[in-house]
């Protein structure tokens, strides 16, 4: 099996340049800011009916850290049990307690919830206090994917962790690296032996918007006339790398 590339998207348009560019899936999100949350019922549908890759929807309430009350937990169910029904190529979750450990209990209610689907763990995983043991409780519960930096902010410097958890993952479930992957390193990471790479390729561009009132902001220091979106040739470029490996 060839390694996997997995574009990270957060409109509907950067999904139609990632099946474009040759992606074998994508990671559907909103909140890009917040590193990733759970895309509306309507983003998730129309992106569905846009392209025809695999799509695995981020199911993550809020940005932050990954430890979530009860409220948080009933809303992820819900959007679980809701997006389903949408038949998604699959989830990506990820949840941990106050300790740092995997919380195996918002894990399984939400794998149960999921069904058969196919599942991503997200980097929750890079927060997690037992890298290790964690791996093994996913392929236990029959999850088919780990994203993760190598416990490092970017993959390419977690090299060596990425490199014990193929190898500590013997076939049993794929280590997908991201973070910081972009066509210029992604060689120097598949010597690791990852099974996939996960990316944005982002391009900034600017509002179509003529008419800007310079007297408002709409968020917390970002500048609303900027648009991030999927490049496609970044996406091809990656996509005729990982072919060579």
């Amino acid at each position: 099996m060839g390694k996997k590339l997995e574009i990270c998207c957060y409109s509907v348009i950067s999904c139609t340049y990632a099946e474009k560019g040759g992606a074998d899936r994508i990671e559907l999100c909103a909140g890009r800011p917040e590193g990733g949350t759970t895309p509306s019922w309507g983003t998730v549908k129309s992106a569905l009916e846009a392209v025809n890759i695999p799509i695995y929807v981020m199911i993550r309430p809020r940005g932050g850290d990954f430890c979530f009350n009860a409220y948080e937990r009933a809303a992820m169910l819900e959007d679980i049990y809701s997006l389903k029904r949408l038949k998604p190529g699959g989830f990506v979750i990820g949840a941990l307690k106050p300790n740092g450990t995997i919380d195996w209990e918002v894990i399984d209610e939400q794998l149960e919830a999921i069904g058969d689907l196919p599942v991503t763990f997200h980097r929750a995983f890079d927060m997690c206090i037992n890298p290790e043991e964690a791996l093994e409780g996913l392929v236990e519960r029959g999850v088919q994917n780990i994203l993760t930096s190598g416990l490092h902010q970017h993959a390419i410097e977690g090299l060596i962790e990425l490199r014990r958890f193929v190898d500590l993952s013997a076939g049993r479930i794929n280590i997908m690296a991201g973070s910081g992957v972009k066509p210029g390193n992604i060689l120097q990471i598949a010597v690791t032996g990852a099974h996939a790479f996960h990316f944005s390729a982002t391009e900034i561009l600017q509002s179509p918007m003529s008419f800007r009132n310079p007297r408002i902001n709409m968020g917390a220091k970002v500048d609303e006339f900027l648009l991030y979106e999927a490049d496609l040739e970044q996406i091809k470029h990656a996509k005729s790398l990982i072919e060579t490996i």
